[in-house]
């Protein structure tokens, strides 16, 4: 039986037995967080609203657009989310600024004494820390960002005030199901009796209207309850709901479609905000990773897009450059649809450049490159530092550069820049 790190033991001598101490990476299920949460008191949070987001793609970038009104409106703000770039910190944020080592490293010992023979996986403990931190610090407001699925995640341990379901595609199958309403059904799992139930995917599932009749959520969808619409000759956008009604609305670099979920959570639950500081905020939001600019000549853009509907939007983005020439890196994880990823953008792209990724979890560069439909010019390397290292050789000011496929891609692609 593995020890617990001793008293003075670092945040990574933590992760570490954190990642040993469990069997499996991912295991579904509330049975084993949600009793030690009950044991530390963690599944009631007096005085602070909770928002908890799910969805295939668009879950960050909406809790981004949240986080972002909301402290501009002057209120405390707690976010955790998953996975991290680059420091484990980044899971939980307290009004804009990640968690400390040692705010870390006193949650965990606090769940470890508390959970005695319970075995908790790597992301049960993440989320349990992200408890532990928001109860001592008590924020106006929790944007829990579901990990995986809804239903069986543990972030779901709490009753959310305002559920929301960003996006519904097929991926992660062997935990969620082959079809949008399997996945539905899942995603849905986080709607709450008489409580609001945001639903941004336009092509709404069946599963996910019949949860919420289930459930007795008051559901609100794109498209019926709320509806957005981009001003071209502007380059503004506006929202109309039920509450607000906006216009003039800066486009964000961030998703639109995920902004105009953000503001319909804020409709539901702080309609007083001033416009103006929504206007600032929805220009402001960034998040790591998510059309994150690095460098402007040669255009260098990051994206965590690691399945076709975050592809497709990768695509459209995309579109709106005009290169010279559009080069790849491209790294994804074995259990991803690959293929589909890298066909939707090949029509874009001039020069693939494939590598493997720093996990067990990765797929080959042959692979990948073996999935490609079309003749185009690919290359394959050892890692993404020697994909980027030979196409920085290459590419000129009027070139742009995208790195996508995963989260690990983005972060081993920024640790090159940092070394």
């Amino acid at each position: 039986m593995l020890k617990a790190p001793v008293k003075d033991a670092s945040l990574d001598d933590w992760l570490d037995y954190l990642l040993a101490i469990h069997p499996t990476e991912i295991e579904m299920g509330l049975a084993r967080v949600s009793e030690v949460a009950d044991r530390m008191g963690l599944r009631e949070l007096p005085g602070t609203r909770v928002v908890t987001v799910a969805g295939t793609n668009g879950k960050g970038t909406t809790c981004a657009f949240i986080e972002q009104i909301l402290l501009g409106s002057g209120l405390s703000v707690g976010v955790y989310s998953s996975p991290h770039m680059l420091n484990y910190n980044e899971r939980v944020r307290i009004n804009g600024e990640d968690a400390r080592d040692s705010v870390f490293i006193e949650a965990f010992q606090a769940i470890n004494r508390a959970r005695g023979e319970i075995s908790l996986s790597f992301f049960e403990f993440a989320t349990l820390a992200g408890l532990y931190i928001f109860k001592a610090v008590a924020p106006d407001v929790i944007l829990l960002e579901v990990g995986l699925g809804g239903r069986l995640d543990a972030t779901n341990i709490v009753d959310a005030d305002i559920s929301v379901v960003t996006s519904i595609d097929i991926d992660h199958q062997e935990y969620l199901g082959d079809t949008r309403d399997l996945v539905g059904r899942e995603k849905a799992g986080i709607f709450r009796n008489q409580k609001p139930a945001i639903v941004g995917e336009p092509d709404t599932p069946t599963s996910i209207l019949d949860v919420a009749a289930e459930v007795g959520a008051n559901i609100y969808r794109v498209n019926r309850d709320f509806t957005y619409r981009v001003d071209p000759e502007s380059h503004t956008w506006e929202f109309n709901g039920r509450l607000l009604t906006l216009d003039s609305l800066p486009l964000p670099q961030l998703p639109l479609p995920n902004a105009a979920t953000a503001l319909a959570v804020i409709e539901h639950g702080w309609p007083e905000l001033s416009l103006d500081v929504i206007k600032q905020a929805l220009g402001e939001a960034r998040l790591g990773g998510r059309l994150e600019t690095v460098s402007e000549a040669p255009f260098i853009l990051l994206d965590v897009a690691h399945n076709p509907h975050a592809a497709r939007y990768l695509a459209s983005r995309l579109a709106v450059y005009k290169p010279k020439r559009l080069f790849a890196i491209c790294g994804m994880l074995k259990d991803k649809d690959s293929a589909e990823v890298i066909n939707i953008l090949a029509p874009q792209v001039d020069h693939w450049a494939f590598a493997p990724l720093q996990t067990e979890r990765t797929a080959s560069a042959e692979a990948l490159k073996a999935g490609l439909s079309n003749q185009c010019d690919a290359q394959v390397y050892g890692s993404v530092a020697q994909a980027w290292q030979s196409v920085a050789s290459q590419v000129g000011d009027e070139d742009l550069v995208i790195v996508f496929g995963s989260f690990f891609t983005v972060a081993e692609f920024k640790n090159c820049i940092i070394n």
